[in-house]
């Protein structure tokens, strides 16, 4: 009678899976923690996020913005990610 479904998610499933489902990338983490941090203008930041993601602005806030919507960041860092939503909120208003 099992057919490899009945239990999938629930007290029979694969609770690792969501344990490491849950969690984000170390990706994910270092975008959070640049964004954290207090930057007296762009180009450090634009710097920063060169050197240390390795990825380039446009891509940079393109997972940020992702970011905002998933809420394992949410999860990892309340403040920040509820000042940013705050701030993508006023200006979607202004729009």
């Amino acid at each position: 009678m099992t057919d490899g479904t009945a239990g999938a998610g629930g007290p029979g499933g694969e609770p690792g899976a969501v344990g490491r489902a849950a969690e984000l990338s170390a990706r994910d983490e270092a975008v959070l923690a640049v964004e954290r941090r207090s930057w007296p203008g762009p180009g450090p930041k634009e710097r920063a996020i060169r050197e240390q993601l390795g990825i380039s602005p446009t891509r940079y806030y393109q997972l940020l913005n992702a970011l905002l919507d998933d809420p394992r960041a949410l999860a990892h860092d309340p403040v920040t990610v509820n000042r940013l939503r705050r701030i993508r909120d006023a200006r979607r208003a202004r729009r």
